[in-house]
């Protein structure tokens, strides 16, 4: 006879913020034998996703294509953009803004950190006196993050541009939208975003392998001035390839280039904005039920405001050992994986127990968030950790009225 909780039977579900959960037809398309990687259907397909990535960023500029995470879209930015001894901005709100601002460092730029916490977005006004105190122009990029993994906080990229155009400031504003892409409302173009750096395994929808770093022309003319960029790393050859394999600089990501396809034709499908209306319902059920849980008990949701905080991504605080002991107690119990709390306390910190993370991004609807919320009901009530009555109503009532 098993061992194994009663309850846990059946399909998992991985809640965690990335990689997402991916559509049976994105699988599907995969499983496969492996393609012709010289002629053949793969050539178009590749061709293909060129516009239709572009279409999903809101830009007409470039993209290239990388076979790596997102770790490897902001170094390929940094190579294409930033020289050694060059200086970065790094307004950060979690964990994700320090970590570029050390792939930077890394590269031999230096990265001047303007650290607002992780539970608010950034502090404009200081952003804003930092350029302003910059009257040589040292800062040549900012480097924004759109939305922090670790703490959900989501970031005003058009005004961080409004301040770089008011102070006629030559900084190339780079955004990273790993998180976000494909779930909370980004417009490159619109925006005035110079280079934009995302990942497939989030909003995308497809396991984790390739990155994309988008640029428009401003950007390109600050590549072009560089004294030397990494001949692997160089965006130039991936943009715009003479042959299939330059998109690469290598053999192709084959069977993501497939899910990727798939994936892609769901979202135009739907259509971008409603992806986007549905990412917002399905944040504001989730936040509807932690809220009223919250009003009794430790559990408590890392950004207060609803406008700062993402649709793809919620950070949870419940106090030592909480977080732990409810996260291993759904996965063993329901078969339901919550996320780490990434980057609010370091591992071996007793502190680090007291966090956790929602991911409800890409391929999720409203059956699937609810049962996301059941399960952490049950785990909360299992463990006998106070909460308050009625979040699932809360949640039902959110949905209910669209």
């Amino acid at each position: 006879m098993s061992t194994t909780s009663i309850a846990s039977q059946g399909r998992a579900y991985l809640a965690i913020p990335g990689p997402s959960v991916m559509p049976e037809a994105v699988l599907q398309a995969m499983h496969r034998a492996a393609p012709n990687i010289y002629a053949g259907e793969l050539i178009d397909i590749a061709a293909s996703l060129v516009p239709d990535l572009k279409a999903v960023a809101r830009t007409d500029g470039h993209v290239a294509m990388y076979i790596g995470n997102g770790h490897a879209a902001w170094e390929a930015a940094l190579a294409n953009t930033v020289a050694p001894d060059d200086t970065v901005l790094v307004p950060a709100t979690g964990r994700f803004a320090h970590g570029w601002a050390e792939m930077a460092e890394g590269l031999g730029a230096r990265a001047q950190i303007l650290d607002f916490g992780k539970r608010a977005p950034w502090d404009l006004d200081q952003i804003a006196d930092a350029l302003r105190a910059d009257t040589g122009h040292a800062i040549k990029a900012v480097l924004a993050v759109h939305v922090d993994t670790s703490t959900s906080v989501r970031n005003d990229v058009p005004a961080l541009r409004r301040i770089l155009d008011d102070l006629d400031h030559p900084a190339l504003l780079m955004a990273d939208c790993i998180a976000s892409l494909g779930c909370d409302r980004f417009e490159m173009d619109a925006w005035g975003v110079d280079v934009m750096v995302t990942g497939c395994q989030k909003g995308l929808m497809v396991p984790p392998g390739m990155s994309f770093v988008f640029f428009n022309d401003r950007a390109q003319a600050v590549r072009a001035a560089m004294p030397r960029v990494s001949r692997y790393w160089d965006w130039e050859p991936r943009a715009n390839p003479q042959e299939f394999f330059m998109y690469w600089n290598g053999t192709a990501p084959t069977h993501h280039l497939y899910g990727l396809r798939t994936a892609l034709d769901m979202i135009h499908a739907e259509g971008i904005e409603h992806v986007w209306a549905r990412h917002t319902l399905l944040a504001r059920a989730i936040w509807a039920a932690c809220e009223t849980w919250a009003q009794t008990g430790p559990l408590e949701l890392n950004v207060a405001r609803a406008e700062d905080r993402s649709t793809a991504v919620t950070a949870l605080r419940l106090g030592s050992p909480h977080g732990t002991a409810l996260r291993d107690w759904v996965s063993e119990h329901l078969g339901l994986t919550l996320g780490i709390g990434l980057g609010m306390a370091p591992p071996g910190d007793p502190a680090w127990h007291g966090f956790f993370r929602l991911g409800h991004m890409g391929h999720v609807n409203g059956h699937m968030i609810m049962g996301l919320l059941g399960g952490i009901e049950t785990g909360l009530t299992a463990l006998d950790i106070p909460h308050g009555t009625g979040a699932l109503e809360a949640a039902a009532q959110v949905i209910a009225k669209g």
